[in-house]
């Protein structure tokens, strides 16, 4: 289901002033995140300030940022601090325009009772629907036997795979997050049994979408697919290590949308040089990765350069989604998508 199409958008009450706000994000982001009629639809929500901040130092950005009240941000946008807040006295709601919020805000921001809003879960679209072709994918070996097809002329060579075919496969999905509840909902067309790690979900809510929760090691022991969908903290760092990675049974599919970090490169490319795993991976560790990485030459490895988020007319979902978490804002009404203090920790 589309992010706003459900519902007709909010419109503000004709006693309430439109609020100032400012757009703060890198070069060219506006033009690609907002068209025309979102532009337009902007301009009827707030007082926007013709500039557009690419950095909140010059005495230009500061005189625009310290009489704003809403501060839409996106791709590339300044750091935001405590320090700021200051310089800002007014400023009472950041609408972020796209995913995560860790790379440029900080948790003072929200300490301090600014608001915080982001279009995660819009952005959650289009990486489920990444990960469910990837998962097909994975499970028919497209890209393995692509690879033998394009090197041998072979046609259907499934000499030594382990595996192949969705029917009766087991998915493990790592981490309920916003996606990894798209894409247990996607699953539902396949005749999959779902398994599901994250300590922090409640395993009757992992049932009732479809799922069994599992310890981690479990998990990857039981999965012919293993799908990451966690955050990257200290945590979670390389919780694929060489040992769980060595627990996947022959043939598994290791898939990454997540964060590169949540894998042990090293220990995953010594599996696939072995022929043992097969890798869709959208996101890396370290990343970009560098010219040359044997991930790129590896036929059982399909390397994408981080493109299951929002791209192209994807974009106008993140558009929808923060001109109306800017309506409720104006109109007083609750947010749908903020962010509180004690989640920001287990965010992405």
């Amino acid at each position: 289901m589309d992010v706003g199409r459900e519902r007709a958008p909010v419109e503000l009450p004709n006693t309430r002033l439109r609020p100032s706000a400012v757009l703060a994000m890198a070069p060219g982001v506006r033009e690609k995140m907002f068209g025309q009629e979102a532009l337009r639809r902007l301009g009827e929500l707030t007082e926007i300030h013709e500039q557009v901040l690419h950095e909140v130092t010059s005495p230009g950005a500061l005189r625009a940022i310290a009489g704003a009240e809403v501060l839409v941000t996106g791709w590339g946008c300044p750091m935001i601090g405590a320090d700021l807040l200051d310089l800002a006295p007014g400023l009472r709601f950041i609408a972020h325009a796209a995913g995560t919020v860790k790379t440029f805000l900080d948790p003072a921001v929200l300490e301090r009772g600014v608001r915080v809003s982001s279009a995660a879960d819009a952005n959650a679209v289009p990486v489920a629907e990444f990960t469910y072709a990837a998962i097909v994918f994975g499970a028919k070996r497209a890209f393995t036997l692509a690879h033998r097809y394009r090197e041998h002329g072979t046609k259907r060579d499934f000499t030594g795979l382990a595996w192949l075919g969705t029917r009766d496969i087991t998915v493990g999905l790592i981490g309920l997050s916003r996606i990894g509840r798209r894409v247990m909902g996607l699953l539902r067309g396949l005749d999959a049994e779902v398994l599901v790690y994250d300590p922090y979900a409640d395993p009757a809510e992992i049932a009732a979408l479809g799922g069994t929760a599992v310890d981690l090691d479990t998990l990857v022991r039981r999965s012919h697919v293993v799908s990451l969908h966690a955050p990257e903290s200290r945590e979670t760092y390389r919780m694929l290590d060489a040992r769980r990675l060595s627990l996947l049974p022959d043939g598994a599919v290791v898939i990454n949308t997540a964060r590169g970090g949540l894998i042990d490169t090293d220990a995953l490319v010594k599996e696939l040089r072995s022929g043992r795993l097969d890798a869709i991976l959208d996101v890396s560790d370290p990343e970009p990765l560098s010219s040359g990485h044997p991930l790129f030459d590896l036929p059982n490895a399909f390397v994408t350069p981080h493109l299951a988020g929002a791209q192209g007319n994807e974009l106008g979902r993140l558009a929808e989604s923060t001109l109306e978490e800017i309506a409720r804002y104006a109109a007083g009404l609750p947010l749908l998508h903020e962010i509180h203090r004690g989640e920001l920790d287990r965010m992405a």
